[in-house]
């Protein structure tokens, strides 16, 4: 197994002040030939995801975390236009086999490019961390609804009732963010640091250089007519 490679960008953290400032010094050579799966078990290379087009590429934990499944849920709730506007792809990978692909996305709703690297090379090359760190100045994921005991259980149970009972994932395997492409250099990089460490999709979604804030709340709208 190849040994994981330390990140060259900087780290952009939300608590970091210059949040919006991208690094543009990392490059993705060392990963563009992993292979990633459709819910098919077609393999593509990587590369293939942002050659010809700038992307926003979403890495999740696993496909049994409930905080990777309601932030997924978020991300179908992006209009297809919004991303045809703004000429990018919105892809997510997670690290299970490719037949739990059909499943999250029937769960999640996301209608969007989704592959899988199940033995997680890209996540490894990339230096995305492995355990979790928290620390009590981070905010959480604005897109988890749910609390810590009660997204567990959810979890448990679709595990249990799961067609093929496994974890669908390294259950210690953080997840992150990039937008790269045309090309192979990245305009921004975050790699989460805990379950709720992930970056707003609304500034992913600026950062790609869509212009439509989303609401992504889960309060009722109030109507003035």
């Amino acid at each position: 197994m190849a040994e994981a490679l330390s990140p060259i960008t900087r780290q952009i953290t939300k608590e970091n002040q210059e949040l919006w400032v991208p690094s543009v010094d990392y490059r993705l050579e060392d990963v563009e030939d992993c292979l990633i799966y459709d819910r098919h078990g077609s393999s593509v290379p990587f590369k293939n995801l942002y050659q010809d087009r700038k992307s926003v590429i979403i890495f999740v934990r696993n496909f049994l975390c409930y905080t990777c499944k309601e932030y997924v849920e978020d991300l179908s709730k992006i209009p297809k236009e919004a991303l045809e506007n703004a000429d990018i792809r919105l892809v997510v990978i997670g690290q299970s086999a490719y037949h739990h692909i059909e499943q999250f996305c029937s769960l999640t709703g996301y209608p969007y490019e989704i592959y899988v690297d199940p033995e997680r090379c890209i996540y490894q090359k990339l230096g995305m961390k492995r355990e979790e760190k928290f620390s009590d100045s981070a905010n959480p994921s604005p897109h988890v609804k749910s609390g810590m005991f009660i997204g567990q259980m959810k979890s448990i149970w679709r595990a249990m009732t799961s067609p093929a009972f496994d974890f669908q994932g390294d259950l210690h395997q953080q997840g992150g963010a990039i937008i790269a492409g045309p090309g192979s250099q990245v305009h921004f990089s975050h790699f989460d640091m805990n379950r709720l460490d992930h970056m707003p999709i609304n500034w992913l979604l600026q950062l790609a250089g869509v212009q439509q804030t989303l609401d992504f709340s889960d309060k009722p709208k109030i109507i003035h007519v």
